[in-house]
């Protein structure tokens, strides 16, 4: 079910014009792609939109969501649009040849049909996708947190060349990141839920990398869902920012050091899927065949409503809504691309 919410403030605060935010959608986009390009060495490459399932390499997310399928005329077989390109960057990284510390990045356009509708979710998904070839010794939290330093920082100066052009833009971003895990987050706020926490702790310390997503708590739960074939579950998390506009946490980022032979296992085990296991793109992490990497997605939407201080993301893309979506919206000035 759909939920838009309207901030109380948000008809009062000084809006760009449908052009001037098409304008600086286009100079995000062109800003952050050349900072974090340099800080991490990657290079563009092209993507697919569509991949074959018997490959394994789509990302299965929680496990529940329904991939779009269509069959191929030509070659009588089915495709599915990916859901992400977690696994077959890494294939890619392989494929060409790219050696340690450096890595590629690209466009990753996604149609997510069961998503739920509100003012961060859409039913299309565009992000940076990014994948990167490490070496065993990098396997460990400060390299991790040493690169989300870095991607942060990719951002803040995003924000502060995109408010020197847009003055009227009043957002404000901190590069101080703090490090926490998703077991210390439940210690701290035992009675909230998921998504609380991240409110409670999001709200006080600005910009947050929340870690060690996906295994069971303490509590017998999770803090979020993730596919256990690509992330190793003790060396990722997600980047969170403070949205003044939205008064919530607002994630940009899900990342991570990715699973070796180990931790898949472990993590196909866990999650009782091991039968995925005898799919190409797993049988290759297995016998070491692929490289070890890290990498993650950062969205494109996600990123252009935070920088432009924007309360819907159907203001940064166009989409498909319901109709009460779009009477909230008109009601309120709010103009959905």
């Amino acid at each position: 079910m759909s939920k838009t919410i309207i901030p109380r403030t948000y008809q009062s605060r000084p809006k760009l014009s449908l052009g001037e935010t098409q304008a600086a959608i286009s100079k995000i986009r062109q800003c952050f792609e050349q900072h974090i390009s340099h800080l991490l060495h990657l290079t563009r490459v092209s993507a697919p939109l569509f991949v074959d399932p018997s490959t394994g390499l789509n990302d299965d997310l929680n496990g529940v969501e329904r991939p779009v399928s269509f069959d191929i005329k030509e070659t009588n077989t089915t495709a599915q649009v990916v859901h992400s390109l977690a696994k077959w960057k890494r294939m890619a990284l392989y494929r060409y040849g790219f050696p340690p510390h450096t890595g590629l990045y690209t466009d990753m356009n996604a149609i997510r049909r069961d998503e739920e509708m509100d003012n961060l979710h859409s039913i299309y998904v565009d992000q940076w996708d990014w994948e990167m070839v490490i070496l065993p010794e990098d396997r460990n939290l400060e390299y991790l947190k040493e690169t989300v330093n870095k991607i942060v920082g990719a951002i803040c100066e995003t924000s502060e060349e995109i408010k020197s052009l847009y003055p009227s833009i009043s957002v404000s971003l901190s590069p101080e990141v703090s490090f926490i895990t998703a077991q210390e987050l439940e210690d701290l706020y035992p009675s909230l839920s998921p998504k609380e926490r991240e409110n409670q702790y999001v709200k006080e310390h600005k910009t947050v990398f929340l870690m060690q997503i996906g295994d069971t708590l303490k509590s017998g739960q999770k803090h979020d869902g993730r596919a256990p074939d690509y992330d190793d579950w003790s060396l990722n998390g997600d980047i969170l920012f403070w949205n003044d506009v939205l008064d919530c946490a607002f994630e940009v980022s899900s990342m991570g050091i990715r699973v070796d032979s180990k931790a898949l296992q472990e993590q196909l085990e866990k999650a009782q899927c091991t039968e995925r296991s005898q799919l190409p793109f797993h049988r290759m992490v297995a016998d070491g065949t692929l490289p070890l990497t890290m990498g993650g997605g950062i969205g494109q939407s996600r990123l252009c409503m935070l920088l432009l201080g924007k309360a819907h993301i159907g203001e940064v893309q166009v989409s498909l809504w319901d109709q009460d979506t779009k009477d909230v919206c008109n009601a309120a000035g709010i103009h959905l691309l």
